[in-house]
């Protein structure tokens, strides 16, 4: 067994101002799609200016924090909600979804197309490889936080988190999706979007391995306990997590396959090799 390194969640107090680790984890997020983006735009495939990846944050920041507060309170505390409103706005109590994060920058993305006259898929397929890097601090945050902890395990590296009320060993399962969800699906990304691809191919290959890795930590990962019986949906396994997993999943391999049957146009600006043509097509 590990011991947990006990971190003070607050890496500043200056009086009454606190700055949290959690919060720095968002803007070391934000600061690396910036320098991904712009490293990923130096390829010879991609048509993005430094202008357009400006921008491009700042409607995916926007997305982030609202779909992502607005998801987990729909989507975890709907009965509270029901009775009180304006748990949405208390965001000092923590509480934010993923799945919630992504409909909002997908939102967020369809305006930031339609402002750009670029096509949904080309935004999305250039947005997705930088994506994991913020999934990857994300999570670190919630380690930081002893927050979102997995299920008692008696394996060597199990830990005991001081917020667990029952002192178990369990699994630092957001340490798992750390390494699954960030660092290995932002090398896969990054190698596959290395060559120009269809049009949609990289979207599908986000979602779907951002939920095969999702719903494979969902097995030792704790659930939330307000969710039904012990947190689980159903079955004593399923949980909120693989619910909103398997959507995505069906939509990647969908996209994949769509991409796949034409792959005439790519996703970049360019086709037949190094012929550019524009993304509005």
């Amino acid at each position: 067994m590990i011991s947990y390194p006990e971190i003070d969640p607050v890496a500043l107090a200056l009086g009454p101002l606190k700055i949290h680790w959690y919060g720095i984890t968002y803007l070391v997020a934000f600061a690396g799609f910036w320098f991904f983006a712009r490293l990923k735009s130096k390829q010879k495939h991609v048509d993005w200016s430094h202008e357009q990846i400006d921008d491009l944050l700042f409607y995916g920041a926007l997305g982030v924090v609202l779909g992502g507060r607005i998801g987990y309170t729909l989507f975890y505390n709907l009965e509270h909600f029901l009775q009180d409103p304006l748990i949405l706005f208390q965001v000092q109590q923590g509480g934010m979804s993923f799945h919630g994060g992504l409909l909002g920058v997908l939102f967020a993305m369809w305006l930031f197309a339609k402002k750009t006259h670029k096509t949904f898929f080309n935004v999305t397929d250039f947005i997705a490889v930088m994506v994991p890097f913020g999934l990857a601090a994300g999570r670190i945050g919630n380690f930081i936080n002893a927050e979102l902890w997995g299920r008692p395990t008696d394996l060597p590296w199990a830990m005991i988190f001081h917020t667990d009320p029952l002192g178990l060993p369990r699994h630092p399962s957001m340490l798992y999706e750390f390494i699954l969800e960030g660092v290995l699906l932002f090398v896969i990304l990054w190698i596959y979007s290395s060559k120009p691809r269809p049009r949609r191919a990289i979207s599908g290959f986000f979602l779907i391995f951002y939920s095969l890795f999702r719903t494979l930590v969902e097995f030792v990962r704790q659930p939330d306990a307000h969710m039904g019986d012990e947190g689980f949906i159903a079955m004593e396994w399923l949980t909120m997590g693989m619910i909103l997993s398997f959507p995505m999943l069906l939509l990647g391999l969908y996209l994949l396959w769509s991409a796949t049957r034409n792959d005439n146009s790519l996703n970049t600006g360019y086709k037949n090799g190094h012929k550019k043509v524009s993304l509005n097509e």
